[in-house]
């Protein structure tokens, strides 16, 4: 998958108004997961992406394996891409399930054996959930 078609896929699933919309959104959803993620996971899953999407798993705290949990994790993609937190929670379900077309199954499965239980519902709801869930 290319940079413009990840970022256009994240656009149209999560109804967001410009591409720029969606890029921040995908940078704040997937430089939160680069943090909860260990080791070099965070840049296993980069590798199979396009740059501009790849970096955003591997900057400076990226496999540090900052444990919080799926809660804080919202707030913090709330935080990143400065938008209330029901629309942070649609949007990074939506980056998720881009994210899990564009990469192999068992780099998702990778990084979902790392994560609790509790994340199952970032991984598991998609652009197909509510459009404004409860975090």
């Amino acid at each position: 998958m290319q940079h413009d078609e990840f970022i256009g896929q994240v656009q149209n699933r999560a109804h967001l108004s410009s591409r720029g919309d969606a890029e921040v959104a995908t940078r704040a959803t997937l430089e939160t997961l680069a943090e909860r993620l260990a080791g070099g996971e965070p840049f296993n899953a980069a590798a199979q992406l396009p740059k501009g999407i790849a970096n955003y798993l591997q900057h400076e705290y990226a496999g540090m394996g900052t444990r919080f949990s799926l809660d804080e994790f919202f707030q913090r993609v709330s935080q990143r891409e400065g938008v209330e937190l029901p629309d942070a929670v649609y949007h990074a379900r939506v980056v998720i399930e881009v994210l899990r077309e564009a990469i192999s199954p068992g780099e998702i499965n990778d990084i979902r054996s790392q994560l609790p239980s509790e994340y199952n519902a970032l991984f598991d709801a998609g652009s197909r959930g509510e459009m404004r869930a409860n975090a």
